[in-house]
């Protein structure tokens, strides 16, 4: 948003657009309305980063409409939860947007475009096969806020030695997170073997008695360890955003 801004007066200063033009782009800066939604424009510059788009109770032409600001205000896109019915709508008009199905993320420009802004990896520590879908929705997010990602995969406490190769990296890194689903025991486990800060995500999988993520979620905010901290099942995104916030290089 500041390059934004800094364009607009430069342009101004250079005769190419008008007194007129200029304060009606600034005029919008702080929110526009379309009607059934106040786009946040300033959000950029009070946090870094553009506002996120919640992507699974929004109808198609809504989130055309709200897409199609952001384009024309040169902002990132980044879409969480959305159906595959609607990534196919949102692709078919904007072939720019790129979709990743198994996160449920859509995103412009490609995470792996996106400027680093941190010298600093965010470990993203996956437990089980079955929660990489939180784990990916929490890595391509961390891409797209502008961090280095390391996702790492299938290191749960059944066995738990395939942990030690990366203690080192997770020694390395300013914050770590873990994404878990059945007891949710591996972000203690992780936490109690380093001295950096976990973010701990619970995840729905698991058998009948795990009730769809609660039992992974009691167990962590429950942790032993006092470097633990925990965000909503299935989280992925939150924790990601959280993480960034930490990992920031100011």
């Amino acid at each position: 948003m500041k390059d934004q801004i800094g364009k607009w007066l430069d342009r101004f200063k250079e005769g190419s657009i008008s007194k007129e033009e200029l304060i009606e782009k600034l005029k919008k800066l702080p929110f526009e309305d379309l009607g059934f939604a106040k786009i946040d424009h300033h959000r950029e510059l009070r946090h870094g980063f553009p506002e996120v788009i919640f992507g699974s109770s929004k109808s198609t032409e809504q989130l055309e409409s709200i897409v199609k600001n952001f384009f024309e205000n040169n902002r990132k896109i980044l879409i969480t939860r959305l159906p595959e019915d609607k990534a196919s709508y949102l692709k078919n008009r904007f072939p720019e947007l790129n979709w990743f199905p198994e996160a449920k993320l859509m995103t412009f420009p490609h995470p792996d475009e996106v400027e680093i802004k941190s010298g600093k990896v965010i470990p993203v520590v996956c437990a089980g096969t079955s929660d990489y879908p939180v784990a990916m929705e929490a890595y391509i997010t961390g891409r797209m806020l502008g961090n280095r990602m390391e996702l790492i995969t299938d290191v749960g406490v059944a066995g738990i030695h395939r942990i030690t190769p990366y203690l080192d990296l997770f020694n390395s890194a300013r914050i770590i997170i873990v994404v878990a689903g059945m007891e949710g025991a591996l972000p203690s486990v992780i936490a109690g073997m380093v001295s950096k800060p976990v973010v701990a995500v619970p995840t729905s999988v698991g058998y009948g008695a795990s009730f769809g993520g609660l039992s992974a979620l009691l167990a962590m905010l429950n942790s032993c360890v006092s470097s633990v901290v925990v965000v909503n099942i299935d989280n992925g995104f939150g924790a990601a955003y959280f993480a960034s916030m930490i990992n920031r290089e100011d």
